[in-house]
């Protein structure tokens, strides 16, 4: 704990070490917002650009936890199957859990069709894996501001001649009206070598348009179309510069404010694409998914841990999440209902405890897992259901990174909690092991 402590707090990382990543990632037609998100995360919480691969770990030690991350596939979340939703990624495969359609990690990324290797592509690291698995952090207005500003940070690398204002001057307008669409700021450009370029022409049209609109709606939907123009132009100018300097960063602005517009995350090709034989119609009909942090569909992985893949006997789940209590673990009662998978009876009549719940709780099993599940904030450790709330509000997840007294403050909450039910985990975890030796 203490080393974890240590690299939280030890000295941050350079923006252009970020940046230089983020250039070497832009031109892969994979490209999307969970890379940008991965790097601007690593320089802000984790102090460093982890490049190792996840699939390294799997000659690890094998004393430390395995690791299993989960994301779900945004293609699927809010109207597809929900055996297309859960996705998750351990140092050995990659995949589908409920379809049972997996892949070597090392794997994930590369092209596929019809079951055959087309292109092996580089290896995924940690860094784009902490940008799928951490999009949930803030809410989706909070990220796109976030990235705005730093972006408008970028401008101030390097040296810009006078030709290249033009496009500075562009790229600032579009951000601008990236944060608010109805309002295109009505500026005269001096396009310099932008003038000519055909987007250019079209855009200047489309804002004719926007200016005779009164309809919000549609000058929203104008004014995306012309923040699109307009980076198409630049794309084009790009296109005919030589690299470097400010060309890769107008390069990267660009890319990054079409992203936004798309609001695209977690593009990854698709291992699964034209395997009409055997994967169904919703995963095998297009190139590439979309993966996205799993919390937006339940915070605490459960998926990952039911049935008889893994054959789990007991699931200690310590809920950290910012829900209310309770709501991680009837989340996954649902959707184990929905896939068919076994799940310990969970009594609704226990809901009326969740603004103030006991520090741990037992759902024993027969057939199905038996489940601990441990609140963080509780009857032991806050006196009533407002004293919870503070504590919830005080360590809420939107917010800056914490400082070191608040993260010692949480260690001995969490410490106290695991300690206080130190016989209830022996117990439950002796059960565990006499009921697989009568398997």
């Amino acid at each position: 704990m203490d080393r974890a402590m240590s690299r939280l707090f030890r000295p941050g990382i350079e923006m252009k070490q970020a940046v230089d990543w983020l250039y070497e990632q832009m031109n892969d037609e994979d490209f999307s917002l969970s890379d940008v998100w991965g790097a601007l995360t690593s320089v802000e919480f984790i102090k460093e650009m982890d490049q190792r691969h996840l699939s390294d770990e799997a000659r690890r030690n094998t004393f430390n936890p395995y690791p299993i991350y989960n994301a779900i596939n945004k293609d699927c979340f809010t109207d597809g199957p929900p055996e297309g939703k859960w996705f998750e990624l351990s140092p050995h495969e990659a995949g589908f859990t409920e379809l049972g359609f997996f892949i070597e990690t090392s794997l994930l990324g590369s092209k596929f069709k019809d079951g055959e290797l087309l292109e092996k592509k580089p290896k995924m690291d940690m860094v784009k894996l902490e940008g799928i698995l951490g999009s949930a952090l803030a809410s989706g207005e909070v990220i796109k501001e976030y990235i705005l500003n730093w972006l408008k940070g970028l401008f101030h690398l390097g040296d810009v001649t006078k030709e290249q204002q033009s496009v500075l001057a562009v790229l600032d307008e579009v951000i601008a009206v990236t944060r608010n669409p109805t309002k295109i700021p009505l500026v005269v450009f001096d396009l310099g070598t932008l003038q000519g370029i055909p987007q250019v022409t079209k855009a200047n049209r489309t804002l004719n348009l926007w200016v005779e609109e009164t309809s919000p709606e549609e000058r929203k939907r104008l004014g995306k179309q012309w923040s699109l123009e307009m980076l198409a132009a630049v794309e084009t100018w790009t296109q005919s510069q030589q690299k470097g300097g400010f060309i890769d960063i107008a390069k990267l602005v660009g890319k990054i404010l079409w992203l936004i517009l798309h609001w695209e995350w977690g593009t990854t090709e698709n291992f699964l694409y034209q395997q009409d034989r055997t994967a169904p119609t919703y995963l095998s009909s297009n190139e590439r998914f979309h993966l996205m942090d799993a919390g937006l569909l339940m915070n605490v992985p459960y998926p990952a841990f039911l049935g008889d893949k893994r054959d789990i006997d007991l699931i200690i789940a310590p809920d950290y999440s910012a829900g209310k209590a309770f709501e991680t673990l009837t989340l996954a009662r649902d959707y184990a209902a929905e896939v068919k998978k076994p799940f310990p009876e969970i009594d609704d009549k226990i809901l009326k405890e969740r603004d103030w719940p006991k520090d741990c709780y037992v759902f024993e099993g027969k057939e199905e897992p038996t489940i601990v599940y441990m609140p963080l904030f509780n009857r032991r450790n806050c006196k009533d259901a407002e004293e919870v709330k503070a504590k919830m509000d005080k360590f809420s997840t939107f917010q800056r990174p914490y400082k070191r007294e608040k993260i010692e403050s949480l260690l001995e909450i969490v410490k106290a909690n695991v300690k206080n039910n130190k016989g209830t985990l022996l117990k439950e975890i002796n059960k565990a092991v006499r009921r697989r030796e009568k398997k």
